[in-house]
């Protein structure tokens, strides 16, 4: 009897230390994204803001230095939640506005569930931007146990909290009145959280700041801090990013780069303060920090950031819209000063962040990214054997600028587009935006001006302005003569599953009304697709 006892304490123990050790191997992470990071506004690029926290992410981790997002809010972090490429989501060319009723369908598999799946204490300490007009739009749905900020992004950042009437500040669902400068409260709130964790599990948490973002508000000793900066920056190089500058000068408006700079200081103070805390807490060692900016930087006249030397800035396809400040610290498995020059995307973040932590990711639809991981712990290339598809409306109305890149070049696309017709320009660029000799490009290069036809066509179905039908037919049979008839067929097949991936994200009649445009028609409740193009929909193997 007393063997028994002593074997089943035994076994108690082992139980529980098997526990212990299974929490303790895996590593607490925290994503924060800045909203609207120019490229050259922190102190490692040389920027005259002073970044010494990002700094410090810089100097103790790895520069993710071919980091790509898409070029606005919205769409980035539909990505980063799914692992997927938005164009598949519905919100690939625009950022979900307070009036819109549209969210991410509760379908789809959120990073953060995974992390509770595998064990995770989660919580978000920021903006949210992924919808609100629906209960299962929420944080508090998609798997954050805690969740303390906004849901959309007219908000400002003091007291009430909104630039639009009302307030949109929350803890969990519950409206509260906490006052003080939003940045700060977002540090303080995250760094309460970590105290205040449950220590016997790893936590995730997400911390989304609505900095840098407009509307550009500040205290006012940061204000004075940066009175004289310098405000005549570098050329976007862009017609619309210069051009909403040479006007803003031409009407005597003041620079908004001083108030920038101010918004991004604070931002980094904060960030400091949760560095600060995981030291105090001792488990900096065991805690991946991601950092990275949703876009490129509004280098605009009122956005006030720098991009240079990169070209054009949010809501752009160049390289300053969608190339963008990113850092990754775990001290216990990476190497100080490291980086990282492979192509990496924000759909790659959720497969990387689950290869680093061990996690098998669940029940998931087909990830559009791929890990990094063994480059990043490594410090090894890994080459980009795909190509990247990024869309976006500028803030121009009316254009919509298109991206398709790999490793050797980028095509840029910007189309002109009203009710019934569009008009299109390309510009073959390299990686810096320089031209590229188009007599080297091979018939891959020039399948991928077919590609950026696909684009066209999904960004007219989300945007809801149709191009007519026998238009798109056209399109189809230039497709049909352009490649072999395997290569359309399969073509045909995923663009219309990402139709089929769209149903049921719009009202029943306006989907239909969208889709028949196209010459496609999809059935609401069996999702059987069928097409009037006369185009096989026989998928290849």
């Amino acid at each position: 009897m007393v063997d028994d006892i002593k074997q089943l304490v035994g076994i108690a123990l082992l139980m529980m230390f098997v526990q212990v050790g299974f929490a303790g191997s895996q590593p607490n992470v925290i994503i924060m994204l800045a909203d609207d990071l120019g490229w050259a506004d922190v102190g490692y690029h040389s920027g005259d803001i002073e970044t010494p926290s990002l700094d410090r992410l810089a100097a103790e981790g790895v520069r993710l230095d071919r980091f790509y997002t898409t070029p606005i809010c919205s769409p980035t972090r539909a990505a980063l939640m799914t692992g997927r490429n938005p164009i598949r989501l519905g919100v690939a060319y625009a950022v979900i506005l307070p009036w819109d009723t549209n969210g991410i369908h509760p379908d789809e598999y959120f990073l953060p569930e995974a992390f509770l799946a595998a064990g995770y204490r989660t919580a978000m300490v920021g903006k949210w931007h992924l919808g609100h007009a629906q209960q299962t739009y929420h944080p508090n749905e998609r798997g954050f146990e805690h969740f303390y900020g906004h849901l959309h992004t007219e908000v400002g950042y003091f007291s009430p909290f909104s630039n639009q009437g009302g307030t949109d500040f929350q803890r969990n669902g519950v409206t509260i009145d906490d006052e003080g400068y939003e940045t700060f409260l977002l540090g303080d709130e995250a760094s309460r959280y970590i105290r205040k964790r449950d220590k016997d599990k790893p936590f995730f948490l997400y911390m989304p700041f609505l900095a840098p973002h407009t509307p550009l508000e500040a205290p006012d000793d940061l204000i004075e801090k940066y009175a004289d900066i310098e405000t005549d920056l570098p050329p976007a190089r862009s017609q619309q990013t210069d051009g909403t500058r040479t006007m803003s000068r031409l009407m005597m408006r003041e620079s908004a780069r001083p108030m920038y700079a101010a918004v991004v200081d604070a931002m980094d103070q904060a960030i400091g303060q949760v560095l600060t805390t995981l030291d105090e807490e001792q488990i900096s060692d065991e805690t991946i920090v991601l950092f990275f900016s949703d876009n490129g930087g509004a280098a605009y006249s009122v956005g006030g950031a720098n991009n240079a030397p990169l070209r054009g800035g949010k809501g752009e396809t160049f390289e300053g819209g969608i190339r963008v400040v990113s850092l990754l610290r775990w001290p216990d498995q990476l190497a100080a000063g490291g980086k990282m020059e492979s192509i990496m995307t924000v759909m790659d973040v959720f497969p990387t962040l689950m290869d680093a932590a061990g996690i098998e990711p669940g029940p998931h639809y087909p990830w559009d990214g791929r890990s990094l991981w063994p480059a990043i712990k490594d410090g090894k290339q890994q080459p980009r054997q795909d190509d990247v598809f990024f869309v976006s409306e500028t803030p121009i109305y009316g254009q919509i600028m298109t991206t398709v890149f790999n490793e050797e070049w980028k095509l840029v696309q910007e189309i002109q587009h009203s009710l019934g017709r569009a008009t299109q320009a390309h510009a073959l660029v390299g990686h810096h935006d320089r031209p590229v000799d188009q007599k080297r490009m091979r018939q891959h290069d020039v399948d991928q001006l077919i590609v950026s036809q696909r684009g066209i066509v999904q960004a007219q179905f989300v945007i809801g302005r149709a191009l007519a039908a026998q238009q798109i037919a056209r399109w189809h049979r230039h497709l049909i003569q352009q490649r072999n008839q395997a290569l359309t067929r399969r073509w045909i097949f995923q663009i219309l599953d990402d139709f089929r991936r769209l149903a049921g994200r719009f009202d029943h009649g306006q989907h239909i009304a969208r889709c028949a445009a196209f010459g496609v028609v999809i059935d609401q409740r069996s999702h059987e697709i069928s097409s009037s193009v006369g185009v096989s929909l026989v998928a290849d193997e």
